[in-house]
């Protein structure tokens, strides 16, 4: 990713998006890429392009999700976010220059030329506005509202969801999965992906800012409906073992060891 970094030909360009970057943060997406690639046979080596842009654009998401128009946050990954750090036109160039500068990760490496042409599809499509910025829309304009269930579940599957579907499919491309395994990691990911959101929402009412490494009650604040505003912590905690267990489930149905995915599954827990 920091070798990515070297294209850029302005310093405090590169400065803004190597600030949030090398932030560090739980690296889940390219970790899911990469696991989801060796469970397959692959070498992990041919998967870090897709990786790396699997990143590059989450970060890009965080950067612009924390700016004064959308969530106004001050702290990311433990850090000030990049608009406090930096300016708020600064942080959007970043945004910007990370979100364009992630499909020529995408297609950077040996592998065959469909199968990156089919990595830059997926990235699009998760993205874009069928995907992750569709959700984004979703969250904004379901501030001050009270969403239903199914609203609440559609909005995350774009917003959070479909960036972890896309590392799954990732990995199962590079990895040349099945057409049975890639179903069965696509149900495995969906799962995993709204479970995520559904801890987070926990976490944002039971941990410290300190913990979380960003601003905590951020929804309140924003007056977002969450799971615990829908369900009450003992019900979302709930809703989260359900989506566990049929995380869990879906891998089971593999035809391929996947003790890493399912370890990695295990952070639902």
């Amino acid at each position: 990713m920091d070798n990515a970094l070297t294209a850029s030909h302005d310093d405090r360009l590169k400065t803004a998006m190597a600030y949030s970057l090398d932030a560090g943060g739980k690296r889940l997406r390219p970790l899911l890429v990469l696991a989801t690639a060796v469970v397959l046979g692959a070498d992990p080596a041919s998967a870090y392009p897709a990786a790396s842009a699997i990143e590059f654009i989450h970060t890009y998401s965080l950067i612009h999700d924390d700016l004064p128009a959308m969530d106004n946050a001050q702290l990311r990954r433990g850090k000030l976010t990049s608009h406090v750090q930096f300016d708020e036109p600064t942080a959007i160039l970043a945004g910007d220059a990370l979100l364009t500068d992630a499909f020529s990760c995408a297609v950077a490496g040996d592998l065959p030329a469909a199968v990156r042409a089919e990595n830059v599809r997926i990235l699009a499509q998760a993205a874009g506005s069928s995907g992750m910025v569709a959700g984004q829309m979703m969250d904004m304009e379901g501030s001050h509202k009270e969403l239903t269930a199914t609203e609440l579940a559609t909005l995350h599957r774009h917003k959070t969801g479909a960036l972890l579907r896309a590392a799954v499919a990732l990995g199962a491309n590079v990895g040349g999965a099945s057409p049975a395994d890639r179903m069965h990691l696509d149900n495995f990911a969906s799962a995993f992906g709204l479970g995520f959101q559904i801890k987070d929402d926990i976490e944002d009412v039971t941990e410290t800012a300190a913990e979380l490494g960003k601003s905590n009650n951020q929804d309140a604040a924003n007056a977002k409906t969450t799971y615990v505003s829908l369900y009450g912590l003992t019900g979302a905690k709930e809703q989260l073992h359900q989506q566990y267990e049929r995380a869990q489930a879906e891998l089971n149905q593999t035809s391929v060891d996947v003790t890493v995915l399912a370890a990695i599954a295990d952070y639902l827990a």
